[in-house]
């Protein structure tokens, strides 16, 4: 495919379609780079869902955000021809789709949008004049190279691996008062735990080993454990509280998006599952411990040296299932002891 040849002016306008999770958006953070390299004048406007908004906000690479209202304005029927209505009348050149979904190329399709890129799933390859072909061995490599790959189809740059996720100052400062207010930082270590993971319990280590890891940490490093997690992880924050006792402090679904990421990369180790939060903390360079179980530990693992992957190489592994259809071996297998040793490793 020839490179995309756009009037790189103040007047060309690029739309980039974000993925739906907060850990895919992270991952394509890259792509959106590549694209700032590759047209460096043209107005860059991410369209995305609201709660992966958050990942975009301080981009320095991006100038605006569409948000896509899937619950109020934009809901499916009528109103996607009212988004495709909403788009069209921004007047985009280019559509660069990371959302592999065939309702991605249909919105950017009845836009009018001239330039539609995009890989070819999903029976889109009528509605994408600008399609590249899924080549098998991208299925079996990282994430973020699966996204490059979009712009490397296309004949265009990219501009390395690195994630970015930027923190603006007020919510960085709600973090330094978090901090202060529960005597975290001033002494030992900050250290965050994310028990929780959407889509099902397989991603998760189990509630009992982290509140007794939180108990050890606690001990060992006289300090306190911060328990993160999204709106619906409040309970389970709960749980491992009323189980760890007065070792831990309970912020799960009481911060914002925003607000979570600036705390990470306030913490000296950030133990986790799975999740949207663990790239956040890849993105921020943080030092982690990811507990894998039923994902691809290939494709989704965290990108940043300084993270390091507890897991158990079972035979099922990985089986991307919501819920684990036997004994949960992948995660069972995981004892605390293994994954106190390398919190300890991390911490030195």
């Amino acid at each position: 495919m020839t490179k995309i040849m756009l009037n790189d002016s103040i007047d060309a306008r690029i739309l980039i379609r974000a993925a739906n999770w907060v850990g895919d958006a992270i991952m394509t953070t890259p792509v959106i780079r590549g694209v700032r390299k590759n047209y460096p004048n043209a107005c860059i406007t991410v369209l995305a869902k609201p709660w992966v908004v958050p990942v975009y906000a301080n981009n320095p690479y991006v100038d605006d955000i569409m948000v896509y209202e899937n619950l109020g304005r934009h809901r499916m029927g009528i109103g996607t021809l009212r988004l495709a209505g909403d788009i069209r009348h921004r007047r985009f050149d280019l559509a660069i789709l990371m959302q592999n979904a065939f309702e991605a190329a249909l919105l950017a399709f009845l836009a009018r949008i001239p330039e539609r890129l995009g890989y070819d799933t999903d029976g889109r390859s009528l509605l994408l004049n600008r399609c590249v072909r899924l080549d098998p061995a991208l299925k079996k490599m990282h994430l973020i190279d699966y996204y490059m790959g979009i712009l490397k189809g296309a004949g265009l740059e990219g501009d390395g691996r690195q994630l970015d996720l930027v923190i603006g100052n007020a919510d960085m400062a709600f973090a330094k008062k978090v901090l202060a207010e529960n005597g975290l930082g001033s002494s030992g270590p900050v250290i965050g735990i994310n028990p929780g993971a959407t889509g099902g319990t397989a991603k998760r280590w189990f509630p009992d080993r982290y509140a007794a890891l939180c108990r050890r940490l606690s001990r060992e490093y006289q300090t306190k454990v911060m328990i993160f997690g999204g709106p619906g992880d409040g309970a389970l924050g709960k749980e491992i509280m009323g189980m760890a006792k007065d070792c831990c402090i309970n912020i799960a679904g009481r911060t914002s998006l925003l607000q979570a990421f600036a705390l990470i990369s306030n913490c000296d180790l950030f133990v986790t599952n799975d999740s949207g939060l663990m790239h956040a903390a890849a993105a921020l360079n943080v030092n982690q411990v990811a507990v894998i179980g039923s994902t691809d530990y290939v494709a989704t693992a965290p990108s940043n040296k300084n993270s390091i992957m507890v897991r158990e190489p079972v035979p099922c592994a990985p089986c991307l299932k919501d819920e684990c259809p036997i004994d949960h071996r992948c995660m069972t297998r995981v004892s605390v002891d293994r994954v106190m040793d390398v919190c300890r490793s991390v911490l030195g």
